[in-house]
């Protein structure tokens, strides 16, 4: 997988999922589950739909693969 999601989106993604997940834990519901997405694309660095659609929030050096 190539990274495509930048670092300040990532720290967005990352910051969104936890507060989604802690508000469905605190209410016992299903936010909880949807809170994982934007949490797993941020610590991954890897969004599908950006990967289909050719979307690429990175600079050019840090889309390169190592």
């Amino acid at each position: 997988m190539k990274v495509n999601v930048g670092r300040t989106e990532r720290l967005i993604r990352v910051v969104v999922g936890v507060v989604i997940v802690g508000v469905g834990v605190v209410y016992q519901s299903w936010w909880g589950a949807i809170g994982l997405v934007p949490l797993a694309t941020g610590l991954t660095g890897w969004c599908p739909p950006y990967a289909l659609l050719g979307i690429n929030t990175c600079g050019k050096a840090a889309a390169k693969p190592e």
